[in-house]
């Protein structure tokens, strides 16, 4: 049965911005322009829903598991639209869904029990674990249902109600996956607000929020932590990357040139932990430019819901702007385009598949965080230089080793200062995994068990023991 379209909120004229197709660059729809006074009833309903939330952890896990069939049965519903909005090809678009689905069953079925704690003292000691009460997530607009699960599956397990705030660019699929999650889920446990900023200062800055967690730019997590921190709310922090893929004098490239390509360009390039710089051998430097070359030509680009397109448009003009610059100025400086770089003609926010090679490695396309379709290739002579090279910037998110001896690929990962490595392939991630950055990609940890414990709080009692 078709899911229902989430109604307009009531409001006069102003209240609501308008949502673009990055297809076509034309709105197709319009959401809530949620206002930061609104926050506080719905922070206040949150903190309501929560006693009754926390309180009974069957019903919890009864509920999640109705959720996660829920949002299976709206797939139909939930994939083109976020395809429309976002931009990604519609299979990939279905694959999130049921990644959300399959999020909210893992984390229902994870259980904090207590445990004894012994120090040789005459004292029954317990740990135990608490909710936080109301939690916030604000999520960017390259996954906005996998990311939002990420954040909301695990807040909810834990017992915690969640307020939610999607991307203004990307905030339809989300208030529809609310609508369907709300046909499982007590009121008020999960909301979703929509607006233009400072909605999200505001959510961040609450004095009835527990912990934040966001998913963005360094800038604005810097902010948000500074907002968090007045009310001395916990933060996670997953602050994007900028991975390196190191490959070895033993690789074949024709072998793993596909892996590599897509790793680079998946959803158009916009995954916070896609590869984003390559390190090639001299030697092997320009057969891998011409591998990823050939195949940046043959990728089919087009609109998400043509079912023969392999990569969509960048999912708004800010973004395609910042492709744009960094390309142009790697080209100023003296890249060379092996495919692409430049702007699709026609409607949309369409670039085309970029290989660039004769990058200057300072240059920011190799040490910012790019997050298009463009990947520079840079040869290096010594694999020190190359490990060095991809430990030189201030991002720590992942990075992989592409090679065939896999006992010298792993000893070369161990070297990476990332938060996950890879060999031979990038960007996989189990659900039972942590996933954290160090230096500026990110604070705390999600995934797995690890992401539950980040929404709870341990509470100890002592006893004396029988005499």
């Amino acid at each position: 049965m078709p899911t229902p379209r989430p109604r307009r909120a009531p409001g006069t004229r102003g209240e609501h911005l308008a949502v673009l197709d990055p297809a076509t660059g034309e709105a197709f729809d319009e959401a809530p322009d949620q206002q930061p006074p609104e926050l506080d009833a719905v922070i206040d309903r949150a903190h309501q829903a929560w006693r009754g939330w926390r309180a009974d952890p069957a019903a919890r896990t009864t509920a999640l598991r109705a959720a996660a069939d829920a949002v299976e049965a709206a797939g139909t519903d939930l994939a083109p639209l976020l395809t429309r909005e976002q931009g990604k090809p519609l299979a990939e678009s279905y694959a999130e869904v049921a990644r959300t689905a399959a999020r909210l069953r893992y984390f229902a079925e994870l259980d904090p029990a207590p445990r004894p704690v012994t120090d040789g003292r005459p004292v029954h000691s317990e740990l135990r674990w608490r909710a936080l009460g109301p939690v916030a997530a604000i999520v960017p607009w390259n996954f906005p249902l996998q990311l939002a699960s990420a954040k909301f599956a695990p807040a909810l397990a834990a017992g915690n109600t969640m307020v939610l705030k999607p991307s203004p660019f990307t905030p339809l699929a989300t208030r529809l996956l609310g609508t369907v999650l709300a046909t499982a889920l007590p009121e008020d446990v999960l909301t979703i607000v929509t607006g233009r900023e400072p909605l999200g200062a505001r959510l961040a800055a609450h004095p009835g929020i527990r912990h934040v967690t966001f998913t963005g730019s360094i800038p604005t997590g810097r902010a948000v932590a500074k907002a968090a921190a007045a009310s001395l709310a916990r933060v996670t922090l997953e602050l994007g990357g900028n991975d390196a893929a190191i490959l070895l004098e033993d690789v074949d490239v024709e072998r793993i040139a596909d892996r590599l390509f897509w790793a680079a360009f998946r959803n158009c390039g916009q995954v916070c932990m896609a590869v984003k710089r390559v390190y090639a051998p001299a030697r092997l430097h320009s057969h891998v430019v011409e591998a990823l070359a050939q195949r940046a030509k043959t990728a089919v680009v087009g609109a998400g819901l043509d079912p023969r397109s392999q990569l969509g448009p960048v999912n708004n003009a800010p973004q395609l702007a910042r492709v744009e610059h960094y390309t142009a100025q790697a080209l100023a400086d003296g890249a060379r385009a092996a495919a692409g770089g430049h702007r699709l003609a026609g409607p949309g926010y369409f670039f085309a598949p970029t290989i660039l090679t004769d990058v200057p490695p300072d240059s920011p396309v190799v040490t910012e965080e790019q997050f298009g379709p463009v990947l520079p290739v840079l040869p290096y002579r010594t694999l020190d230089e190359a490990v060095d090279a991809a430990n030189g910037t201030g991002f720590g998110l992942g990075g992989s080793v592409w090679g065939t001896d896999l006992d010298r690929a792993e000893a070369v990962a161990g070297r990476l200062e990332c938060g996950t490595a890879w060999i031979n392939h990038h960007a996989e991630l189990s659900l039972a995994q942590p996933f954290a950055g160090i230096k500026e990609s990110g604070v705390g940890v999600a995934g797995g068990p690890w992401g539950l414990y980040q929404n709870l709080s341990p509470f100890v009692v002592h006893r004396p023991q029988e005499a």
